[in-house]
């Protein structure tokens, strides 16, 4: 039987007894009778969902950060904060609306909600962007992502609306104002974040554990090979939910400080697996640009705030956004084990369909990418929605153009092949040549035959193929207008 869990839900201490470690939070939740947060998509892709969690936002603050509580393990939360959209307010008597949270009176006034099924889930990611620390009011009125009071729309990219209720949903949330002092959420933003617990939770068919250390985490994998690391549980939740995967043991590794580091030096950036995505795109905050182009369309800010680097390529799969934009920026791979470390580049760290050079009981500890950087960057994503989805094909060009020169140049590409790959053809045939169109014409009739296109639901082979080789001219459109030695992306 699981060992008892500690879970602050809503300001309440919830202790739970027997709970097996495949249990999801969402799940734990609405047995408690809070049935807010609906199952929509069971895959992270809906938000109907999403829920609060008080992550933390240095050594003495938080941040009320949104996450889907269809992926993560209910187990995964003990000794942590958790607000539903029961806890951000109450309706009081029919008709007032004095208890209701500014985000929920304003999607009640402006009619947000139709159906209402999406709805709280709707609420919780916007009283996530509605508390984020650097919101603030923008001198140049809103723009198409982006309100006059600062409220990033992306901050909804995870959730849907069957109804098709978007205006008054943006309307509502360009309206919100600033939180109120005494407001209570706001002030628990003055506190750290708890700290997650050591834990063993067990059931007759599997375990979840969270070690005490770093180096107790490798001994136990070393121990047990086959067990299964989790940071933020968006590749686990979508295989336990659909596919019903059991495994044996989870090892929970999102809480480690040797795998939550960020640092700069002279030479590199070093990423640890451990930092979520949204994490990273704050704190680099532009400093790699090419990785700022990536972030908006990876998956939703839902899944960003819980997804990693670290997991994004442990996967290893063909159609992962990280991994062509890191190829582009000829990144490498610290690896741990109990027997030590080893760096690898990333180019050689794929051998086969899911399949890499990670020894049993190895895992990556960190993503180094070079501070000296191509300076013209462009990142592609070809898919059937915009934002929120799974790409047909990924292109990452990193470029260096002197004296209307290719100098050098590195393309990565994903969902053409069983592995990301370099377009390491394509590369050759830009090396050296002038920034010409008919450089870009010959160079995208090569680009055309790289890798090993297949036909699938996203794509035709014919299709990818045709993507791969409009993508030059694309790039070389977007820059023909500027001065390109020196220009940026």
């Amino acid at each position: 039987m699981a060992d008892p869990l500690q879970i602050t839900v809503n300001g309440e201490l919830r202790t739970t007894e027997g709970l097996p470690p495949r249990v999801n939070l969402l799940d734990w939740l609405r047995s408690l009778g809070l049935t807010g947060a609906k199952e929509g998509c069971a895959e992270g892709e809906c938000g109907a969902c999403a829920v609060l969690v008080a992550r933390p936002d240095g050594p003495e603050r938080s941040r009320w950060t949104s996450v889907n509580a269809c992926l993560p393990p209910a187990s995964s939360f003990d000794g942590q904060e958790v607000v539903t959209a029961e806890g951000l307010g109450t309706a009081g008597a029919p008709g007032v609306s004095e208890d209701l949270h500014p985000v929920q009176r304003e999607m009640a006034e402006r009619g947000g909600s139709q159906c209402g099924y999406c709805t709280p889930g709707f609420i919780c990611s916007m009283a996530a962007e509605y508390y984020r620390p650097e919101r603030a009011p923008r001198e140049d009125g809103a723009d198409a992502h982006c309100g006059a009071n600062g409220f990033d729309l992306h901050a909804l990219s995870g959730n849907l609306c069957r109804c098709t209720g978007y205006r008054p949903i943006r309307d509502a949330a360009y309206e919100l104002g600033e939180p109120e002092g005494e407001d209570p959420l706001r002030r628990r933003l003055g506190r750290g974040a708890p700290e997650p617990r050591p834990i063993t939770v067990r059931s007759e068919e599997s375990a979840f554990s969270r070690p005490r250390t770093f180096e107790e985490l490798l001994r136990a994998y070393a121990e047990e090979t086959d067990a299964l690391l989790m940071a933020g549980a968006t590749d686990l939740g979508v295989e336990s939910n659909i596919r019903h995967l059991r495994p044996r043991l989870v090892l929970a590794i999102d809480h480690l400080s040797e795998l939550r580091e960020l640092s700069f030096s002279d030479d590199v950036v070093r990423i640890g697996s451990g930092v979520t995505l949204s994490e990273v795109e704050r704190l680099l905050d532009g400093r790699v640009p090419l990785l700022a182009q990536l972030m908006p369309l990876f998956a939703s800010r839902l899944i960003r705030n819980s997804a990693t680097l670290g997991g994004n390529l442990g996967t290893a799969s063909p159609i992962g956004d990280a991994a062509p934009v890191l190829l582009a920026l000829d990144a490498s791979l610290v690896l741990a084990s109990a027997e030590g470390e080893r760096t690898v580049r990333l180019s050689e760290f794929f051998t086969g369909y899911r399949e890499t050079v990670m020894a049993p009981g190895e895992l990556i500890r960190a993503v180094e990418v070079p501070m000296s950087q191509l300076p013209t960057t462009a990142f592609y994503k070809i898919a059937k929605r915009r934002f929120d989805d799974i790409s047909g094909v990924a292109v990452a060009i990193a470029a260096d153009v002197e004296d209307g020169t290719f100098r050098e140049v590195r393309i990565g590409l994903g969902g053409v092949a069983a592995t990301p790959i370099r377009a390491s053809a394509t590369e050759d045939a830009l090396r050296g040549r002038p920034w010409t169109a008919e450089t870009i014409a010959d160079a995208a009739a090569v680009m055309a035959g790289e890798g090993t296109p297949m036909d699938d639901l996203r794509a035709s082979a014919r299709y990818r193929s045709a993507m791969l080789e409009e993508s030059l001219p694309r790039f070389f459109a977007e820059f023909a207008a500027v001065e390109v030695e020196g220009a940026s992306r």
